[in-house]
Formats: C-alpha cells, structure tokens, sequence
C-alpha cells in the first residue's frame, strides 16, 4: 500500500472537493431563496436542515474522524426489531418448514 502525504492527497482530491463544496453551498442558496422565505422550516425539512447543519460543524472540527461522525449523523440508531417495525417476516423459516414437509 502506497502512503500519500497530506500534500499529495489535497492536490488529488481538491477539484472534485471543491465541487461538492460549491454544489452545497449552491443548495442551501436554492432553500435561502425558495418561496416563503425567510419563514422558519417546519418538520421535517427543518429537522434536515439542522442535520445538514450539524454536518457542517463537524466538517469544521479539526478531528480524524469526521466522515464516521457524519455517517452517524444521518443514520438510524440500531433496532434490534427493525423487521417488526419496517413489517418484514422472517421467510427463511417458514419456507425451510416448507421444504421439509
């Protein structure tokens, strides 16, 4: 495995990165200047806003794990049920009873 120094590694990633960097910065524009502003967002585009929010300061953070952090952010916690609650059987079992019979 090569190892880039931290020069090496900003000057390969710099162009897509500041892409992406302007293409946020270009959405948040478009919600700024969306009809019915400067009224507060409600709900859940509110709620996505303080997400996106909270990833910036993250972004911000001089930390080796930012990206696990963001990852966190936007994921669901672990639930244990999450058959029962997204309403999905276990198949496997029923069919395996099937197969024997």
């Amino acid at each position: 495995m090569t190892s880039h120094t931290a020069q090496t590694v900003l000057d390969e990633c710099y162009l897509e990165t500041r892409a992406k960097l302007l293409e946020i910065a270009a959405v948040l524009d478009r919600v700024d200047r969306a009809e019915g502003t400067p009224a507060p967002l409600t709900g859940g585009a509110a709620a996505r806003r303080d997400q996106i929010s909270a990833a910036i300061q993250i972004l911000l953070r001089d930390a080796p794990d930012r990206a696990e952090l963001i990852q966190q952010l936007f994921s669901r916690q672990y639930d244990p049920q999450w058959r029962s609650t997204f309403g999905l059987q276990v198949e496997h079992a029923a069919s395996s009873n099937t197969r024997e019979n």
